[in-house]
């Protein structure tokens, strides 16, 4: 479920599931993991991106919803938001959920100039997490952020530049060739700013209340109704419980 390539100083590992459009499942969030930790060891850049007209679909929401799926997905996404090295995403075609987060997680952000990022959790009557928040609204902007979030809304790749969210509009190739300009600065230089920038309050502690407020909405019948609308194709009807 994976491709891993290495030029030089940058490894790119690519998402290769495209039956089921680079979602994001239990085995391939380890997978991934694994792969970012082997390539953290020996690199000096890794590049991100996903086989396909798609970076991610997000979570595989036709798999098992799970706390180890939901616990080994921001694990993976805790390594590499530490991983010593920078890490870029190349978001070809557009990233949903999940595909964002693991954007969010990354240093760098490259976009196809047709690409987008989605976060429909309000569509599928579930949330995200504090740190998804509040990284979006730091990378993407406070009202922007509630644009995807609250409104369900996509944001296109020029838009994300203008707002900040990427770095850069191009290619895969372009985001190599950028990782390699990148793999020749000074790696501790590197390393101590990357910490300093992921030192931004966003994984503070949950309040009671955001916590309970989570759990309700990943355990509701409003989840379940989803399921099974998107299962029949139809529109979901929400009740709030």
């Amino acid at each position: 479920m994976l491709g891993i390539s290495r030029d030089g100083e940058v490894v790119t590992i690519e998402l290769q599931r495209p039956e089921r459009r680079n979602a994001l499942n239990e085995a391939l969030v380890g997978e991934l993991r694994a792969a970012i930790e082997d390539a953290a060891a020996t690199a000096r850049v890794i590049v991100l991106t996903g086989q396909g007209p798609l970076f991610s679909a997000g979570a595989d929401l036709d798999g098992v919803y799970s706390d180890s799926f939901l616990s080994g997905l921001l694990g993976m996404l805790r390594a590499i938001e530490t991983a010593p090295v920078p890490v870029i995403s190349a978001i070809n075609g557009g990233a949903f959920g999940a595909g964002v987060q693991l954007a969010l997680a990354s240093d760098l952000r490259v976009m196809t100039p047709d690409s987008f990022i989605a976060i429909p959790a309000a569509k599928l009557g579930i949330s995200v997490d504090r740190w998804t928040v509040r990284r979006l609204a730091a990378l993407l902007g406070p009202g922007p952020a509630r644009t995807v979030l609250l409104g369900a809304e996509r944001v296109q790749a020029a838009d994300a530049y203008a707002f900040g969210f990427a770095n850069k509009i191009g290619t895969l190739a372009d985001a190599q060739t950028w990782a390699k300009q990148i793999a020749e600065l000074a790696p501790l230089s590197l390393r101590h700013m990357k910490l300093v920038f992921n030192d931004d309050d966003t994984r503070g502690l949950d309040t009671p209340e955001q916590t309970a407020a989570l759990a309700a909405a990943w355990s509701s019948a409003d989840a379940q109704e989803a399921r099974v609308a998107r299962l029949e194709k139809r529109p979901a009807k929400f009740a709030g419980r």
